[in-house]
């Protein structure tokens, strides 16, 4: 599980191809300490994986090359990558986008925009809770 009291010892990937996303993402989690890793597509993410295993990542779900589905699909069946927590970050909230999502194997399902407030604390708070399960 990750290690909440820490967040300078966090390494994120965050994956999007919308740059304001990305760079809300970016600032509040490097504010906080966390070292940053970005990539546009999944494909990118999964080159950069090859390089740093991330504490978490944080993914769009539609991207163009790799979307976020195809970028769980690979982590998934990689051994050295399928513990680590993958959270859609997406503009997608319809009905049933959370359960499709989490059935995926999603860790958990953050809707854009994000708070720059709340961010972090959202994060902090998932982690928290599934550790006292």
């Amino acid at each position: 599980m990750i290690d909440t009291t820490n967040v300078a010892s966090w390494k994120v990937l965050v994956v999007d191809d919308e740059p304001d996303s990305l760079d809300v993402v970016m600032r509040v989690l490097r504010y906080h300490g966390a070292t940053v890793y970005t990539a546009s597509n999944g494909a990118e993410a999964l080159d950069i994986m090859k390089e740093v295993q991330p504490t978490l990542i944080l993914s769009d779900l539609s991207m163009p090359v790799m979307d976020g589905w195809e970028m769980l699909y690979h982590i998934q069946t990689d051994t050295k990558l399928a513990g680590i927590p993958v959270i859609a970050l997406t503009a997608h909230a319809m009905t049933g986008d959370r359960e499709r999502a989490v059935a995926a194997g999603f860790h958990y399902y953050l809707t854009k925009p994000l708070s720059p407030l709340s961010f972090l604390q959202d994060l902090i708070k998932l982690f928290d809770t599934e550790a006292s399960i």
